[in-house]
């Protein structure tokens, strides 16, 4: 039996493909490289390269390989793209997920851990936000996530398809060996901690007019490690028979971008510039998890803080200059 990991060259995927191996578990992974970086997997995982909507493709890797598990990271996931491409979103999000879960069912694949978001929450009319809160996407990412997580359901009902919908907050972080390297950088942490270093002379803060105490967006940062336990906790779950579950993933505490900034600017000792520009289209004004049923139902509490979170993206940052083209 295996686990496949779509995805699993990219930031998240990439550190859980890790965690699974110390675990020895059998890996398979599927990435098209679109976005991930084939110097990020070990080589103990097994390699295809092409999409999850590859139903050929994905029907051979079920045969070759007695897939037990399908933990989905593959999807693209940066807002503003989302807002100005909502195709390409909705097709590769969407239309390639349920693909994916047609040929999973067909295979007899009945255990799903999915990398969601707490974009599907939109704006929020509460905070901290549980599970409960009203789904009101702001963006076309949003809805292509909630859309599979309604899909999952219903192949819950119909064909007994058991899963966890993991509902990200903002990841953040890095591990010795993998950390974020995305072309072009859509992410907060790691394009502060590119100013921080010198290659870019600033780093732009959308908005200062927000509703907030310094009048920039807040979001609740989780450090890719906690996520990553919080996914092979999740597979624990179902393979002891639990049922699906939809479930947040955060630290509960909401920080600024501008307190993020001094954050950085203290664990590097660096000056980071900023320049303001207008906010990005979709983004909500606060996104802070309340992240209970993760404890209660998981057992999971997140270990890392801001400045732990900070700390190891820079000293990645700092080991590969170049990300993943310092390894080449």
């Amino acid at each position: 039996m295996a686990i496949l990991v779509t995805g699993g060259a990219g930031y998240i995927g990439s550190i859980m493909v890790d965690l699974l191996l110390a675990q020895n578990e059998s890996v398979v992974v599927l990435d098209d490289l679109s976005r991930g970086h084939r110097e990020a997997l070990d080589e103990r995982a097994v390699f295809y390269q092409g999409e999850t909507g590859n139903r050929t493709l994905v029907e051979e890797i079920c045969r070759a390989h007695e897939i037990e598990v399908c933990f989905h990271f593959a999807a693209l996931t940066y807002v503003g793209e989302s807002v100005a491409e909502p195709k390409l979103y909705f097709e590769k999000n969407t239309v390639h997920g349920i693909a994916l879960l047609d040929v999973l069912i067909s295979a007899g694949v009945r255990r799903f851990v999915f990398s969601s978001t707490a974009a599907i929450y939109g704006e929020p009319v509460r905070t901290p936000i549980d599970e409960q809160h009203p789904q009101q996407p702001a963006n076309p990412y949003g809805w292509t996530k909630l859309t599979l997580e309604q899909n999952l359901a219903a192949h819950d009902r119909a064909y007994g398809l058991r899963y966890v919908a993991l509902r990200y907050f903002y990841a953040a972080g890095a591990t010795d060996r993998l950390g974020e390297d995305h072309d072009p950088e859509p992410h907060l942490v790691p394009n502060v901690l590119r100013a921080a270093s010198g290659k870019t002379d600033h780093v732009s803060v959308f908005g200062k007019d927000y509703p907030t105490p310094d009048g920039t967006a807040i979001r609740d940062y989780i450090h890719v490690s906690d996520l990553c336990d919080a996914h092979w906790l999740a597979l624990k779950h179902l393979r002891n028979g639990g049922g699906s579950e939809s479930i947040n993933l955060g630290n509960g505490e909401g920080y600024s971008v501008l307190e993020v900034i001094e954050a950085a600017r203290r664990v590097t000792g660096r000056e980071i510039k900023i320049e303001f520009d207008p906010p990005r289209a979709g983004d909500p004004t606060r996104l802070v998890a309340d992240s209970t049923k993760a404890r209660t139902v998981l057992g999971w509490t997140p270990v890392h803080k801001l400045d732990a979170i900070i700390e190891s993206a820079w000293k990645w940052h700092q080991a590969h200059p170049d990300g993943y083209h310092s390894s080449r």
